[in-house]
């Protein structure tokens, strides 16, 4: 309360334009960043996980101890089936990601770019939209049968309607005064695209990959579990079959750790990238 108290009184002055005061807006919590503070919230539930297995709380049958998954871990990456599973699934996971980011990009440019490309596309997109994908499996395993066409076809509508849906937002929602003045310069269409457009859907564009990163392992864990012959969600289903909880907690922690990863790697490129908005917000 104290600290609290004395930034408020330190505060600058609040400033008047002759009707409203206004005063300078702080962001709440700590001014300055604290390293790994995201995985704080991953160690307590590990610690959780750690405790209840050592005092008996859980049940082995039901969730092994964390140990006991990691012994697992090691198990199936000595003998190479963990290595296997996962670059399948890799391979899976990465192409339908990068078809489904540059169509759903592309159909995002066409529709917020013309209103004719927005009359065309937006419409089915949005049907689509309400339809979930996993419930497409049957008609995607009578059309493309139950091999690797239909699990990457999934996976590819998936990340498109993200992508779509987030960078399109970002398109319709561009300062409209950057756009007037675009009119006033007379700036050619490209010029536009370039220095208006791309710059402006920059935003929506990486919270889309973002979802889409994550979207693309969900549908993967699922697709994988028709009649695939490798994979993690294979290996997972082939331990559920057997009762090895330890192998299913491998499966799950292998799919966190590339979410995180990945999640960790597009938040750095996009600070990065979007670094001017901070510059000119300062």
């Amino acid at each position: 309360m104290t600290i609290a108290l004395t930034r408020a009184v330190a505060a600058p002055p609040s400033r008047t334009d002759g009707f409203v005061e206004r005063r300078q807006l702080r962001r709440l919590g700590l001014r300055k960043s604290v390293p790994f503070a995201r995985m704080l919230g991953v160690v307590v539930v590990l610690a959780l996980w750690a405790a209840g297995a050592h005092f008996g709380w859980l049940d082995e049958r039901k969730l092994s101890a964390p140990w006991t998954v990691l012994e697992t871990g090691w198990d199936l990456l000595v003998n190479g089936s963990l290595v296997d599973n996962v670059a399948a699934s890799l391979q899976r996971a990465g192409i339908g990601l990068g078809i489904g980011v540059l169509v759903g990009t592309t159909l995002a440019l066409v529709s917020g770019l013309s209103r004719f490309g927005e009359s065309l596309v937006d419409g089915p997109i949005q049907v689509k939209r309400a339809i979930p994908s996993l419930g497409l499996i049957p008609l995607m395993i009578l059309w493309l049968g139950i091999g690797e066409s239909f699990k990457i076809v999934l996976i590819t509508l998936g990340v498109v309607i993200t992508m779509y849906i987030q960078t399109h937002a970002s398109l319709t929602t561009i300062d409209q005064r950057l756009v007037e003045l675009s009119e006033v310069q007379r700036v050619s269409r490209a010029t536009f695209i370039r220095k208006v457009v791309v710059p402006g859907s920059l935003p929506g564009f990486f919270l889309g990959l973002r979802l889409s990163v994550t979207g693309a392992w969900l549908a993967l864990i699922v697709v994988e579990s028709v009649n695939a012959i490798d994979g993690l969600g294979k290996m997972m289903q082939n331990a559920q079959n057997y009762g090895q909880a330890d192998v299913i907690l491998v499966g799950l922690a292998v799919y966190g750790t590339f979410g995180l990863v990945s999640d960790g790697v597009i938040r750095l490129v996009e600070r990065k990238v979007l670094s001017w908005r901070r510059t000119i917000a300062g």
